[in-house]
C-alpha cells in the first residue's frame, strides 16, 4: 500500500473477505456474503471475494488480495477477471494478518493484465520489514507484455480428466490448447500423479501454520477479549470461542491435532515431506516446459450455501490451485468464457518460480488469440 501510495495511486476502500483468508466462497465473514455480480445468488469465490467483485463490478480498476492457496485466482475465475499469485517472497508481506507463513502471498486482481503487471512492478521488491521478502531484481513488467517466441505446454492430464471437472470448463480449456497448437506451439500431456496429495498436504499444512499463527489471538496480546470472562482459564476460552468464526475454528482444531505429539510425525513431517516431492516434480515440469495451463476451478460459481455443511466440499474449490501454491510458483487466472448459465470460466497458467514477467506475456497473448 505504501508503495502504491509513493506512486500516487489513489485508494478508494478496504475490501470484504473470508475471515483470516479461510474460505473458498466468502461466506466465513462478519461483515457478512459478497454477490457475484454476475448473479447475485451465487458467490465471487474466496476468500478475497470483495477484492474481485470491486474490480468486476467497476467499482475499481485494480485490487489486492491474498493469496495462500487460490483466494485471489479463484475468485477472479469465478468474476471473470485476471487475477495473479506472484512467486513466494516476490512481495512483501509486511503489514498482512498471517494465516499459513509459508504459503501466504500477495495477489493482483484487475480487468487488464497491463494494469496488474504495473501493480506488480510497483509492490513487489525486497523489503527490510520482511526477511522472507526476495532481493531479486523487479523487471518492468508492464513494459515486457510483448509475446513472440514459440512456447511449450504442457497441460495436466489429471486435471482435464477429472471427475470434478465441469464439462464446459474441459471444453474451453482444450479449446484454448489447441488454439495454441495451431499457432505452432509445443502443446503436450503431461501425467502429474502427486495431484490427488497436493490438497491434503496443503490443509495439513496451512492449519498447522494457522494453529501456530492464531494463538497470539487469546484476549492477552492481540485482537478481541471477551467481556464474560471472570479469570484467566476462562479469558481464554471465551475469547477464542467467541472471536473466531466456525471456519476457523475447524481449522485451528485440525492444526493443532496434526501438530500433537503423537501426530506430529505421522501428519505434519510427513506433509512436509510430500511438500517437497510436490515442489521438485513441478520444478522439474517447469524446466521442460514454459507453462503448465489448468483449469483455475473445477465449477464455475455456485450458490450460496451449496457447499456450507459439507468442508470437504468446499475444500475441493482448491484442487487446481493448490499446485501452485505448494509449490511456491507464480499462476495467474484469466477469463475463458462462459458457461450455459453465463457464469464466467478462468483458465490457469503457472510459471517457473521468478518468471513473472514471461508469465504476464503469455497471459496477455492467450487472451488476445482467445478474447
Amino acid at each position: 500500500m505504501e508503495r502504491l501510495l509513493q506512486e500516487d495511486a489513489i485508494i478508494i476502500g478496504r475490501l470484504n473477505c473470508d475471515e483470516f483468508g479461510m474460505g473458498s466462497s466468502n461466506e466465513n465473514s462478519v461483515h457478512g456474503k459478497v454477490l457475484n455480480a454476475a448473479d447475485e445468488s451465487r458467490v465471487p469465490g474466496g476468500s478475497s471475494g470483495g477484492s474481485a467483485v470491486a474490480v468486476q463490478a467497476n467499482l475499481c480498476t485494480v485490487s489486492l488480495g491474498t493469496d495462500t492457496g487460490g483466494s485471489v485466482r479463484q475468485p477472479a475465475a469465478f468474476t471473470g477477471i485476471v487475477g495473479i499469485k506472484p512467486t513466494y517472497s516476490r512481495v512483501s508481506r509486511w503489514g498482512l494478518i498471517a494465516y499459513a507463513s509459508s504459503f501466504d502471498t500477495i495477489g493482483i486482481f484487475s480487468r487488464e493484465v497491463s494494469d496488474n503487471a504495473l501493480v506488480m512492478e510497483i509492490i513487489a521488491g525486497h523489503d527490510k520489514q520482511d526477511s522472507t521478502a526476495s532481493r531479486k531484481m523487479v523487471p518492468a513488467y508492464s513494459t515486457l507484455l510483448h509475446f513472440e517466441k514459440r512456447a511449450r505446454v504442457a497441460y495436466l492430464k489429471e486435471s482435464i480428466d477429472s471427475p470434478a471437472l465441469q464439462p464446459e470448463i474441459k471444453e474451453n480449456t482444450l479449446q484454448v490448447l489447441e488454439k495454441l497448437k495451431a499457432e505452432g506451439h509445443t502443446v503436450e500431456e503431461v501425467q502429474f500423479p502427486l495431484l490427488k496429495y497436493v490438497l491434503p498436504t496443503y490443509y495439513i499444512l496451512t492449519t498447522a501454520e494457522a494453529s501456530s499463527n492464531l494463538s497470539r489471538f487469546d484476549g492477552v496480546k492481540y485482537g478481541y477479549r471477551s467481556p464474560h470472562a471472570h479469570n484467566l482459564e476462562s479469558m481464554y476460552k471465551l475469547t477464542r470461542s467467541e472471536g473466531f468464526g466456525e471456519e476457523v475454528k475447524r481449522r485451528i482444531m485440525l492444526g493443532t491435532f496434526v501438530l500433537s505429539a503423537s501426530y506430529y510425525d505421522a501428519y505434519f513431517t510427513k506433509a512436509q515431506k510430500v511438500r517437497k516431492l510436490i515442489r521438485d516434480f513441478t520444478e522439474d515440469l517447469l524446466n521442460k516446459y514454459d507453462y503448465i495451463v489448468l483449469p483455475t476451478t473445477p465449477s464455475t460459481a455456485f450458490k450460496f450455501g451449496e457447499h456450507s455443511g459439507d468442508p470437504v466440499a468446499m475444500y475441493l474449490e482448491d484442487l487446481f490451485t493448490v499446485p501452485a501454491s505448494v509449490s511456491g510458483v507464480p499462476a495467474i487466472s484469466i477469463p475463458n468464457g462462459k458457461d450455459a448459465q453465463g457464469l464466467p470460466i478462468g483458465l490457469q497458467i503457472m510459471a517457473n518460480a521468478f518468471k513473472e514477467a514471461e508469465l504476464y506475456a503469455f497471459a496477455a497473448y492467450v487472451l488476445k488469440l482467445n478474447p
